[in-house]
């Protein structure tokens, strides 16, 4: 714990969101670092993490949460919890960028939920989309495109109903009156329907990224 909030606290000076003149660690050099955390509590692994990590959370914080410092608590809760469960880390469900990702979208969505009424707007904000990438990132953009694909797969899973809400509004980009005009139901319906499918993919999300 002690080490979490050191290396938040050289952290808290805004991390920057350029190049490091360290090469970008590559997918299994990441796990190989969340191993050593989790078997040694490797000290110099969790930094390393931390490094790779900490700008690209705080952007989606930035972009998400609309307020650095609540960026930063982002950066530290989410940090603290990849230090905490760093054991539970199974390489065969996925990479250690996903699983990284989950913990700070499930954080993410926590802090939203404090700030914001609508709860509808809450869960589609923290689920869609997922991460910021920074052009020409290929890392962020496998990551994207990895992560889209699985919640793709999960919104098949979903009723008929919800799942042609869903892909209604997120896929079509159809305003809520727009498709209750479509579909010929009440603009109730279609918010029940979509903060319902929305719940059941976050619960997807959840269950298969734990």
């Amino acid at each position: 714990m002690e080490l979490v909030e050191s290396t938040y606290n050289s952290g808290n000076q805004k991390p920057s969101n350029s190049r490091s003149s360290m090469s970008t660690p590559t997918p299994e050099h990441l796990a190989e670092l969340l191993t050593r955390v989790a078997e040694k509590r490797d000290d110099k692994a969790f930094s390393n993490l931390f490094s790779h990590f900490a700008p690209k959370i705080r952007a989606y914080g930035l972009r998400h949460l609309r307020a650095d410092g609540q960026a930063m608590e982002l950066v530290q809760e989410t940090m603290i919890l990849v230090w905490r469960k760093a054991h539970l880390y199974d390489g065969s469900k996925g990479g250690a960028s996903t699983w990284v990702f989950t913990i700070m979208r499930n954080v993410s969505f926590d802090m939203l939920r404090k700030v914001k009424s609508n709860r509808e707007d809450c869960l589609s904000g923290d689920i869609w989309p997922l991460i910021d990438g920074e052009v020409g990132d290929q890392e962020d953009e496998a990551l994207q495109e990895q992560i889209q694909t699985q919640l793709l797969s999960y919104i098949d899973l979903l009723p008929d109903l919800q799942q042609q809400v869903v892909r209604g509004v997120y896929l079509k980009q159809l305003t809520h009156q727009e498709l209750a005009d479509q579909l010929n139901v009440p603009l109730g319906t279609i918010k029940s329907r979509l903060r319902l499918g929305l719940q059941k993919l976050r619960s997807h999300l959840e269950v298969n990224n734990d």
